[in-house]
C-alpha cells in the first residue's frame, strides 16, 4: 500500500468503516477544529498501545478521550464539580480538555498511570460523526492525542499526518480527510480537580471565558498533573526556532502582516489576525522543513487569550527537540 491509499474521504459509508475499525482495535486519524486526532478505541489496551508506538510516545504521558457529548461525562469520571458541568455546557462541543478524577473505565493505559482522565467533545463534523458512530457499535470513547511523532509539529491538515505517520501505520489504519483545522492549536487543558479549576494548557478558551462561564476565579499555581504537550521541548520542526528577533538572509520568518519582510529572507506567513495566526503556525513550521531551512525567526503575537496559547507552543518549539 502506498502512503496515499492511507487517505479516505469522509463519506458516511468511510465513517462507519472507520467506526467499525477502531472498534477491532485499528488506528483512525481524523480531523478536529484543533488539530488532526490519531484514535483507538479508548477501552482497548492494545489499540491505545499502537498510538503510543505509532507515535513514539512515553508511557506515562496520557491520552485525552474524545467524547461525543457531555452526557458521557459521567461514565468516563467521577465527583464530577458544578463548575466543570458549566463549562461543559459553555464550551463543548469545543476546544477545550477537562481534566477529572476518573472512573473505573479510565484505565492507566489510557491515563497515563494518574487517577484522573482527560475528556473532550470536539467541534468538528468529522470527528462528532465518527464518535457517533463508534457509540452506536457500543464504543465509550476515543483516545486521541495529535496525529503525529511525538515532539513534532501537530498536524492540521490529513496529507501532514500521512507525511508523520504513513511510516508508522499499519495497512488497514485510516486517515479521514476532513480540510484544515479550524482553531490550530491544540485544546485548553482545565483541571477539573481542586475547588476551582486551573489552566494546565492554555488554547482558544481564555481565562476570562472560564471564570465568566463559572464565576469562579481560576487557580494559578501549579499542579502536579502532566497533561499533553507539557513538556518543554515540544511542537518542533526539524528547524532551528527562535524567537523575537531580526532575521536575516536565507532564514525563515513569521510574523503579524504589519511586519515587513527584510531583503532575501524567506517569508513562511503573514496572518492578518490572531486567530489566522494560530491556524497558520504549524503549516507554516512544516513549509520551513520543506523548504530545508536551518532556521524560522518567529515574532511572537503579544496579547491574552489565543495569542498565549501561540506563545506557549511557540516557546516549546524554540526549545528543539
Amino acid at each position: 500500500m502506498t502512503s496515499g491509499e492511507f487517505v479516505s474521504n469522509c463519506t458516511a459509508d468511510a465513517l462507519t468503516t472507520a467506526a467499525q475499525l477502531i472498534k477491532y482495535g485499528g488506528l483512525v486519524a481524523f480531523p478536529t477544529e484543533t488539530v488532526y486526532g490519531l484514535g483507538a478505541d479508548a477501552t482497548n489496551a492494545a489499540a491505545v498501545a499502537r498510538i503510543y508506538q505509532a507515535k513514539g510516545r512515553p508511557a506515562d504521558h496520557p491520552l485525552i478521550v474524545h467524547i461525543h457529548s457531555m452526557q458521557a461525562m459521567g461514565e468516563w469520571a467521577d465527583e464530577i464539580p458544578d463548575y466543570a458541568i458549566a463549562l461543559a455546557r459553555n464550551f463543548w462541543p469545543g476546544p477545550m480538555t477537562l481534566v477529572l478524577k476518573r472512573s473505573m473505565l479510565a484505565e492507566d493505559f489510557v491515563t497515563g498511570g494518574q487517577p484522573t482522565v482527560g475528556l473532550r467533545v470536539p467541534d468538528h463534523v468529522v470527528a462528532l460523526a465518527l464518535l457517533s458512530s463508534f457509540e452506536k457499535i457500543g464504543g465509550k470513547g476515543i483516545a486521541a492525542p495529535s496525529a503525529n511523532r511525538f515532539g513534532h509539529v501537530s498536524p492540521t491538515t490529513a496529507d501532514a499526518v500521512r507525511e508523520e505517520l504513513a511510516d508508522y501505520l499499519a495497512p488497514t489504519d485510516q486517515i479521514l480527510d476532513g480540510g484544515s483545522s479550524s482553531v490550530g492549536v491544540e485544546s485548553t487543558i482545565i483541571d477539573c480537580t481542586s475547588t476551582a479549576p486551573r489552566i494546565l494548557r492554555p488554547g482558544a478558551i481564555t481565562t476570562e471565558m472560564i471564570e465568566e462561564a463559572t464565576g469562579l476565579k481560576v487557580l494559578t499555581e501549579a499542579a502536579n498533573i502532566r497533561v499533553s504537550g507539557s513538556l518543554e521541548n515540544h511542537y518542533a520542526p526539524s528547524a532551528t526556532v527562535e524567537l523575537n528577533r531580526t532575521p536575516i538572509a536565507t532564514e525563515g520568518f513569521i510574523a503579524l502582516a504589519e511586519f515587513e519582510t527584510p531583503e532575501s529572507v524567506i517569508r513562511l506567513a503573514s496572518p492578518k489576525t490572531i486567530e489566522e495566526f494560530a491556524r497558520v503556525i504549524y503549516s507554516a513550521l512544516r513549509d520551513a522543513d520543506k523548504k530545508g531551512l536551518k532556521t524560522v525567526v518567529v515574532q511572537e503575537p503579544t496579547g491574552d487569550g489565543l495569542a498565549l496559547a501561540i506563545r506557549d507552543r511557540l516557546m516549546r518549539a524554540s526549545k528543539g527537540r
